[in-house]
């Protein structure tokens, strides 16, 4: 299943600063669909995902009954993004776990 979707990135701040995209709720409703073929887990969901060049494997974490995209710093930090920028996604939900 792929998914292209445009979010802002924000910021958590915990014991360090994590970044994440917020899935839109369209989207966040057609991963539910599948939720269950995808997780290994506490609903976590394993994708791939592509911002400009930079592809990277994450997953998704179900928050409010959408879901957040993790920012890896990899990725976040050669493309100059920071909170607030909106950012352009597309993503690959990984059926059977990872």
């Amino acid at each position: 299943m792929e998914i292209d979707f445009t979010g802002q990135v924000i910021e958590w701040r915990g014991p360090a600063p994590y970044y994440f995209v917020p899935v839109p709720d369209a989207e966040s409703a057609d991963i539910r669909e599948v939720a269950a073929m995808a997780t290994y887990g506490w609903g976590v969901i394993p994708v791939q995902a592509r911002i400009g060049e930079a592809t990277f494997e994450t997953s998704l974490f179900p928050k409010d009954g959408g879901y957040l995209l993790p920012l890896k710093n990899a990725v976040r930090k050669p493309h100059g993004l920071s909170a607030g920028d909106d950012v352009t996604v597309r993503m690959t939900i990984r059926l059977g776990g990872p």
